[in-house]
């Protein structure tokens, strides 16, 4: 039987992403650090270890093929995905994981500092509230809202090029119905997470011109 390393690369493998042994033990390390800090800090409803890798690491790589650009916003980062996965095996890559709940931007800053992450800043914050210069080439988030929720909640995050990646379950139809103006569906990739038994689709939006 393989390694917990080895299985993790060979199955990111599977969804197109290439991990080195030291990335694969960053990884897990940081799973380890979020089991520690779970047990004073509720982070994760999700706490057996198979679970956390498919449903957390697996799960966020999956996303690394709809990234575009360099500097990458995860917005409701939470205890850190898909962000923190994305950012340790694209260290060529700049992100900043923003969430307005301060336990959770602590153990992200936390697990930064302890994977040695150069390439990831932490903001305490509602992404609403941002409009930085320059803005971000990916907005990517996770279970963060509806759809129409999200796009106008990283308004001031984007430009006319940047693309918005949202990860969900089941394929939102009724969401896709309800889109603000100004938007449009770029890309549906529906997506299949080695060893979990659970629908996922990627979608892509980019601006509309009006």
């Amino acid at each position: 039987m393989s390694s917990e390393p080895q299985r993790l690369i060979d199955d990111a493998r599977e969804l197109g992403v290439t991990l080195t042994d030291e990335q694969a033990a960053g990884l897990l390390h940081l799973l380890d650090e979020l089991a520690s800090w779970n047990r004073h800090y509720n982070l994760t409803a999700i706490t057996e270890r198979e679970s956390m890798i498919r449903a957390h690491v697996l799960d966020s790589l999956s996303a690394q093929a709809d990234l575009q650009g360099v500097l990458i916003a995860d917005v409701g980062t939470g205890a850190g995905f898909p962000g923190l996965p994305l950012a340790l095996a694209q260290p060529q890559r700049a992100f900043t994981l923003i969430d307005s709940v301060a336990k959770k931007t602590r153990f992200v800053s936390h697990a930064v500092r302890v994977l040695g992450l150069t390439n990831v800043a932490v903001l305490n914050a509602r992404a609403e509230s941002l409009t930085p210069e320059p803005v971000f080439d990916t907005v990517i988030a996770r279970a963060f809202a509806p759809l129409a929720d999200l796009l106008d909640a990283v308004r001031g995050l984007c430009g006319p090029a940047t693309r918005v990646v949202a990860l969900k379950g089941r394929y939102p139809l009724d969401e896709l119905a309800e889109l603000p103006r100004g938007w449009r569906l770029a890309q549906v990739r529906p997506q299949q997470i080695p060893g979990l038994q659970a629908e996922r689709h990627i979608l892509s939006f980019e601006r509309q011109p009006e």
